[in-house]
């Protein structure tokens, strides 16, 4: 048993950063487009945050979908990758906090947490937290910069897995 699981563990770590990869893709994709509607529709989203009494909508609105969009690209290239994920998790507990209070709410009280995890914010957050934990991997520029820098594994988000 103890073999099988030692193959798992190999099989697993071998396929950390690829996985990395495949996230930051797809959900820094999505946070691009997400960034870009805020940032393309201005008013129309400015009048959502003033409907859920946001302060200052329209600098929310551009701080927000600024966030989003490049946020979502530095995901996709690996660059900051631990350091974007800072701002991102920000917004979205602020997302969850205003947009989302309902679903906060029903998690706390053990009501439905299928409210909580169907919320549109979820993957958003989870994703800035993942990489936030494990960095973007091998196949970013987090991690060739610190190749070509020497500089040891972990500072800026490789995602080694040790």
């Amino acid at each position: 048993m103890k073999k099988l699981n030692d193959l798992i563990a190999k099989i697993g770590a071998c396929l950390q950063s690829p996985i990395l990869l495949l996230v930051r893709l797809a959900w820094g994709f999505q946070l691009c487009e997400s960034g870009w509607a805020h940032l393309t529709n201005v008013d129309k989203t400015a009048q959502f945050f003033q409907s859920l009494n946001i302060p200052f909508p329209v600098a929310n609105v551009y701080i927000s979908g600024s966030v989003e969009l490049v946020g979502g690209i530095l995901l996709m290239l690996g660059l900051f990758s631990r350091l974007v994920s800072i701002p991102l998790i920000f917004n979205f507990c602020v997302a969850y906090l205003t947009a989302s209070s309902d679903s906060i709410k029903a998690l706390l009280h053990f009501k439905n947490p299928d409210a909580f995890i169907n919320d549109s914010a979820f993957p958003f957050l989870v994703t800035s937290l993942l990489i936030l934990a494990f960095g973007a991997g091998k196949f970013s520029l987090d991690y060739l910069i610190e190749k070509v820098l020497g500089m040891k594994s972990g500072a800026s988000g490789s995602g080694s897995g040790s």
